[in-house]
């Protein structure tokens, strides 16, 4: 792949231009790499190497990296270059965790601002859910996934509480296919998000908080379990 550099001229093939510096491209293209799983742990990320590989030079390569390591996806290694950062269990409970209070807080808020608008945006993104989910297209299934929570901070009316979770996105989304591995398969994902809509719906507010809570923390009890509860070597998968 190569991205098209505007500023310098360049007719390399890339997308469109979107207003995006050059190195913000190459940071996006980067960031969805790792975060499809295409990129696994412990990559190594050659400046050289991707600056040619995108048909770029060396210094949006540099800036885009030093993003990416602010955002917990890479390790910069002095005079050894970036590598692709491995999970720990100890971070993704305490992003999920924090993801938890954010995201409660933001439903009790909104529950009775929901406006049909805002319904119809919930609806939309449970059937771009199933939509992706039947098609196997894992990281657009995570899309609408983002998209359905992110109405309840719009409407919650709390743009401080709202930029605090789009700041939080990158460490989320670095887990989310770790997620979807624990919580199980999509469908199960698809079913809760369906129930919370329910009852936002009826505005029970309570129950909205309850059920949102609950979805985040299925993927964190099932880690708890595997630490505690290891399964022996030879068990079957």
């Amino acid at each position: 792949m190569q991205i098209a550099n505007s500023d310098a001229g360049d007719t390399t093939e890339g997308p469109a231009l979107d207003g995006r510096t050059l190195w913000e491209r190459v940071h996006d293209h980067l960031r969805d790499e790792i975060l499809s799983g295409r990129l696994t742990p412990g990559t190594e990320l050659s400046e050289v190497a991707l600056a040619e590989s995108l048909g770029v030079s060396r210094g949006p390569v540099r800036e885009a990296l030093g993003r990416l390591a602010t955002e917990g996806l890479v390790t910069i290694r002095p005079r050894r270059g970036a590598v692709v950062r491995a999970l720990s269990n100890d971070e993704f409970i305490e992003a999920y965790q924090v993801r938890e209070a954010l995201e409660t807080m933001a439903v009790r808020l909104a529950v009775s601002q929901l406006t049909a608008e805002d319904l119809s945006a919930l609806e939309r993104g449970i059937d771009e859910m199933v939509d992706f989910g039947n098609a196997g297209d894992v990281l657009g299934f995570f899309e609408a996934n983002t998209a359905f929570h992110l109405v309840f901070f719009d409407a919650a009316g709390n743009r401080m509480l709202a930029d605090l979770y789009r700041q939080l996105r990158a460490q989320i989304d670095r887990h989310r296919l770790r997620s979807l591995e624990l919580r199980g398969d999509v469908q199960r994902s698809i079913a809760e998000h369906r129930a919370i809509l329910r009852a936002a719906k009826a505005g029970d507010v309570e129950r909205t908080v309850h059920l949102v809570s609950e979805h985040i923390r299925v993927p964190q009890i099932r880690l708890l379990v595997e630490d505690h509860h290891p399964e022996p070597e030879g068990a079957p998968a």
